[in-house]
């Protein structure tokens, strides 16, 4: 069953329930993710440095973890785990094991057996707040305080944490159920990686690219001797204001090379034309956001993991808006006016969630391929 476990809010907000995965205490920005299936693809996901991951569906674990989903070097990036029932009997013809043992082999401390509805509707209208996870402090006055001392994810640069060290190549294209034939490279693009997601390499390999991964602090005049054809800037954790090195990149490469932002990297893309971001309430997580591309009034459904967003309004004329969230209206995509650049907000390699968005890599090749030399 679990010994005894306390999930405690900053706002005093105490959920009571048992601990699995390892023993101890995490702390980190409570966020939930409307996602059913992709569990393991969520927890290694490095935008998730920094928070504590809740799921709203209620058996999470079922289809145990395998070695083919991991989304990030080092498996899980998420300080903790939140969900209403731990399933510790998996069944699937993929798994190497149990959610749960995994979890204790990398040291995340998680909580099941609480109301996960109740705690998402909290979030939902108080916003996303910073919580503490304890399987070994019964105190919750004790934890509270140790949540309320917490300065918050935005004064810390969680990519620092999870880029790579080095440069690497990646020729990986997605899985499939049998074996294929390599796929030919008609363009090598050059990949800031600022918390890559395994997914975006893959889906660049299928879409007929050479990948080249270098890490977040990576000069932007290093990777203009590389001579790609294009730059991808990934996906990653945290406030983008944070990131003051890859602003500072990507204002030098617009205007040199093809650019397409991907979540961070769209809001990094922001910041580097003039522009500002802003934090939502409780951000966007999951694998079922309805988003418009307004191009060609076409609704696609998308997989999402970001906290902030870009307001394009204040890019003054730089930038049009090319996608919107029909939850709320929020931005979710870009174009720069003049150069050949965009990105979105939301994540079109899925991993976990829907493929309706995978085009957008091909689109980032025909850009490339039209774009003078």
């Amino acid at each position: 069953m679990g010994m005894k476990a306390l999930l405690v809010l900053a706002d005093g907000t105490v959920f009571e329930g048992r601990g699995f995965g390892a023993e101890g205490e995490t702390m980190g920005e409570v966020v939930f993710n409307t996602s059913m299936t992709g569990y393991q693809e969520i927890l290694t996901d490095s935008s998730y440095k920094g928070q504590i991951v809740t799921m709203t569906y209620p058996q999470i674990g079922n289809c145990g973890i395998n070695e083919e989903d991991i989304e990030s070097a080092g498996g899980i990036k998420a300080e903790g785990f939140v969900v209403k029932e731990a399933c510790d009997f998996p069944s699937n013809w993929r798994l190497s094991g149990s959610l749960i043992d995994y979890m204790k082999r990398s040291d995340v401390v998680g909580i099941q057996g609480i109301d996960t509805r109740a705690l998402t509707r909290h979030l939902r209208n108080h916003g996303a707040q910073m919580g503490i996870i304890s399987s070994v402090g019964p105190d919750p006055a004790a934890l509270l305080e140790k949540v309320r001392s917490h300065p918050g994810i935005s004064a810390f640069d969680f990519v620092r944490d999870v880029t790579t060290k080095e440069v690497y190549r990646w020729e990986e294209g997605c899985w499939k159920w049998c074996v294929v034939e390599k796929k030919m490279a008609h363009a090598g693009v050059v990949v800031y990686d600022f918390g890559i997601k395994f997914n975006i390499l893959r889906n660049l390999v299928e879409a007929g690219f050479g990948v080249t991964v270098v890490p977040a602090g990576t000069p932007a005049e290093a990777v203009l001797e590389m001579d790609p054809d294009g730059i991808i800037l990934s996906n990653g954790p945290g406030d983008p204001e944070t990131v003051t090195y890859g602003i500072e990149n990507a204002k030098k490469l617009m205007g040199r090379k093809p650019i397409f932002g991907i979540c961070l990297g769209h809001q990094i893309l922001g910041l580097a034309m003039g522009g500002n971001t802003y934090k939502l309430k409780f951000g966007h997580h999951g694998g079922n956001h309805p988003v418009k591309d307004l191009s060609t009034n076409k609704v696609e459904i998308t997989s999402q993991n970001h906290n902030y967003c870009v307001d394009i309004k204040s890019l003054h004329g730089k930038a049009r808006l090319t996608h919107t969230n029909l939850y709320d209206g929020t931005e979710e995509g870009m174009r720069h006016v003049e150069l050949p650049v965009f990105s979105v907000q939301h994540h079109p390699e899925a991993g976990p969630g829907p493929n309706d968005s995978v085009h957008l890599f091909r689109k980032f090749r025909d850009l490339i391929e039209g774009a003078p030399a």
